[in-house]
């Protein structure tokens, strides 16, 4: 049977041969030359500002440092750290040199940072202060030549709960013998981009769990980077003088092109945010203008009916920008009729760099994705890879140069999701109406999303079942009027075991992110499952409502 591909009805655009820094520091410097008293970053909590020519400065110069230092094509460099002016400089100066950042989440426990040290071998980390403590207790760190503190990220958090003292005083324990050092002493001579290939290099490392398992390196090259920043920003449409604030993590690539190389690229101030907090938001965007805000469906529930809305001056937004989870139409509206500015989705993933749909200016339609990005074709394909009619609700597979390289060392994971001829099967039901805009119906994958993040219940029900009490587990994702999904255990105990939900969810805690916690368990007599032993997870969601 044909495919019935859906292309872009967007104007194709010329991808550059270029390098990421290439593109966006270029793009950058041309801003310099015609808004040099603009600032291109701004730190939201500190109110240090920094200028475009600062700004490349402190990235080349940082680049010369990290070279002397053994840097070099080829090599990982892990990056664990909140948003910061300073986390924007050390991605772009690794990028510079051909080497590949590995972004970790600075919630991640030590168990998490050790996994993926081990699977993806950085020789140097950066790191924010309150984050040493659980990166040099992680066996995997031992393999780390160098770790260099980022100046201000999480200070005051670290020294309130005694983290900083903690570690400068020896009082924990350390797996790592690698020398720390400060950001500013590795300001060297500055040094030029230097020559490699953008098809075939790879620039970031992010880990995602895909459409099911545990977290995998999702491989995306210098040429994915810089074709989803063109292609985003061509949807975009940005104009002069315009400000986004930054409250949505760099380490996640909706945060890491979205906001940070996109709006690099496009000469938009950009205000960090170290953590989102709603009255802190709302100050920020009254004192700087903010025009464009990028969120996830729980911070536009927050524009809907957080109180503290009313208390400040927001009426300098242009749009609401919603991603990482689909959000509902009616909310949508209900926030945009509050805050009398136009509340829109998009949709992507990381395998994707991570951007394939957007809302274009005023065409929005409530609980749609927008429509394909350009140079994206679409195909919308049934259970027996044929594809469904257009208006048919069918998974959502995605073509363009933005799709992954594949998954670090996993050659069967990425030929599950990835074919021969580049189409990505994104595990998401989707339908696509007259008018090409995409519309996100259900999730063919097991992926749990809390706030915007994964969680994968694999992960999850591989801690819970090595308790010498539990028989059998499986963890799903229950709807959640705050949080989209939160994670709920269905707990099979072994005979004469007895165990609660709040003992279970304490020793989970030290393995786990914040965010992957369980809210709900519930103990049961048996876990249903296929003839095959696949967990039947459609009847226990049925059996939650």
């Amino acid at each position: 049977m044909t495919p019935h591909i859906y292309k872009s009805p967007l104007a194709p655009v010329d991808i550059p041969a270029a390098t990421l820094g290439e593109y966006v520091l270029d793009s950058a410097a041309t801003m310099a030359q015609t808004s040099a008293d603009r600032p291109i970053i701004i730190d939201g909590e500190t109110g240090a500002n920094w200028s475009y020519e600062k700004f490349i400065d402190y990235v080349a110069r940082l680049a010369g440092g990290l070279s002397k230092h053994g840097v070099q094509h080829g090599s990982v460099v892990a990056l664990i750290a909140p948003n910061s002016p300073e986390f924007i400089i050390a991605f772009h100066a690794i990028a510079r040199l051909g080497a590949t950042v590995t972004t970790i989440n600075p919630q991640y426990s030590t168990s998490e940072i050790h996994t993926q040290l081990l699977d993806c071998n950085p020789t140097m980390a950066f790191c924010a202060e309150s984050c040493l403590p659980a990166l040099t207790q992680a066996e995997a760190s031992k393999n780390l030549k160098q770790i260099i503190s980022l100046p201000g990220a999480d200070s005051n958090e670290a020294k309130a709960s005694g983290q900083t003292q903690a570690t400068e005083q020896g009082h924990v324990a350390s797996a790592s013998t690698a020398p720390i050092v400060s950001f500013s002493s590795l300001l060297h001579d500055a040094i030029d981009q230097q020559p490699l290939d953008p098809e075939k290099t790879l620039c970031v490392l992010p880990y995602s769990s895909g459409t099911t398992g545990i977290p995998k390196g999702v491989m995306l090259s210098h040429r994915n980077l810089v074709a989803n920043t063109i292609q985003t920003n061509a949807a975009q449409n940005y104009s002069s003088n315009e400000s986004a604030l930054a409250v949505l993590p760099f380490f996640h690539i909706y945060g890491m092109q979205v906001l940070m190389n996109s709006l690099l690229a496009a000469g938009v101030t950009i205000v960090t945010m170290r953590r989102f907090d709603m009255e802190a938001a709302l100050s920020l965007i009254q004192k700087h203008q903010i025009t464009r805000f990028f969120a996830v469906p729980p911070i536009v529930l927050g524009f809907a009916k957080h109180p503290a809305v009313e208390k400040y001056d927001i009426t300098s937004l242009r749009q609401v920008f919603s991603g990482a989870a689909p959000l509902g139409g009616e909310l949508a509206n209900e926030a945009a009729e509050r805050i009398d500015c136009p509340v829109v989705q998009g949709y992507g993933m990381t395998e994707l760099s991570p951007v394939t749909h957007l809302t274009v200016g005023s065409d929005y339609k409530a609980g749609s994705s927008g429509v394909a990005i350009a140079n994206t074709e679409c195909r919308v394909v049934a259970e027996d890879g044929n594809d469904v009619a257009p208006g048919e609700v069918g998974e959502l597979w995605i073509r363009g140069p933005q799709v992954m390289k594949g998954y670090l060392g996993n050659d069967d994971a990425t030929a599950e999701c990835l074919d021969t001829q580049g189409w990505l099967r994104t595990g998401d039901l989707s339908r696509i109406d007259e008018d090409g805009h995409m519309f996100i119906v259900d999730r063919l994958k097991e992926l749990i999303k809390y706030k915007g993040f994964q969680i994968a219940p694999a992960e999850l029900e591989a801690l819970i079942i090595s308790f010498t009490e539990v028989a059998d587990v499986a963890v799903i994702g229950v709807a959640d009027e705050e949080s989209g999904e939160v994670p709920k255990a269905f707990v099979k105990l072994q005979p004469g075991q007895s165990l609660d939900a709040e003992q279970l969810k304490t020793r989970l805690e030290p393995e786990l992110a914040n965010y992957k916690r369980l809210h709900h368990v519930e103990f049961v007599d048996s876990i249903p499952k296929s003839a095959s032993g696949k967990i039947l997870r459609r009847l226990l969601r049925e059996q939650s409502n």
